[in-house]
């Protein structure tokens, strides 16, 4: 079931809708091992018919399940529109797609989560990612640099120099 409106009902008055979108509705292909949506969108939208096109406002809440490009550690990321807006004509060349009476929202929807999908997932602001340990395995950083983990031993020497 995708995210339609029925353009009958707005000759009255706007259409309210909320619910939920499954996600293999939205068909989110974000073509990134990092970022997955699994979760369903939630959404609140208010629809109405104005001057020969539909006005549609309101929220759209999802759920990505990623992963940090600096530590691998898994992380839910909420992407959040709250002030949707998008203007759909219903005349002239850039009008949209009617199918029984219906316009179908879920492209226009897919299209601006699209922008807002992160490019490089962090679990929070200073993750510093994975550090090197003095046996050359990989380990937690933490809270922790690579200076106060030992560091290299040529910045050690490079440090002792005065100008």
């Amino acid at each position: 079931m995708s995210l339609q409106v029925n353009l009958r009902h707005l000759e009255a008055h706007e259409v309210r809708l909320e619910g939920q979108l499954p996600s293999c509705e939205l068909d989110i292909d974000t073509k990134d091992e990092v970022i997955r949506v699994d979760q369903p969108l939630d959404y609140e939208l208010e629809v109405q018919k104005v001057e020969g096109a539909l006005l549609v406002q309101g929220r759209l809440r999802l759920m990505l399940d990623c992963q940090c490009v600096r530590c691998l550690k898994s992380f839910g990321f909420p992407l959040e529109l709250k002030g949707w807006v998008c203007h759909l004509p219903l005349r002239g060349e850039d009008r949209v797609k009617v199918v029984n009476e219906c316009v179908d929202l879920t492209p226009y929807v897919r299209e601006d989560i699209l922008l807002e999908i992160p490019q490089h997932p962090l679990c929070r602001p200073g993750c510093r990612g994975l550090a090197k340990t003095l046996g050359g395995n990989a380990a937690w950083a933490g809270n922790s640099g690579p200076a106060e983990a030992g560091g290299s031993p040529a910045w050690a020497e490079l440090n002792k120099l005065k100008f």
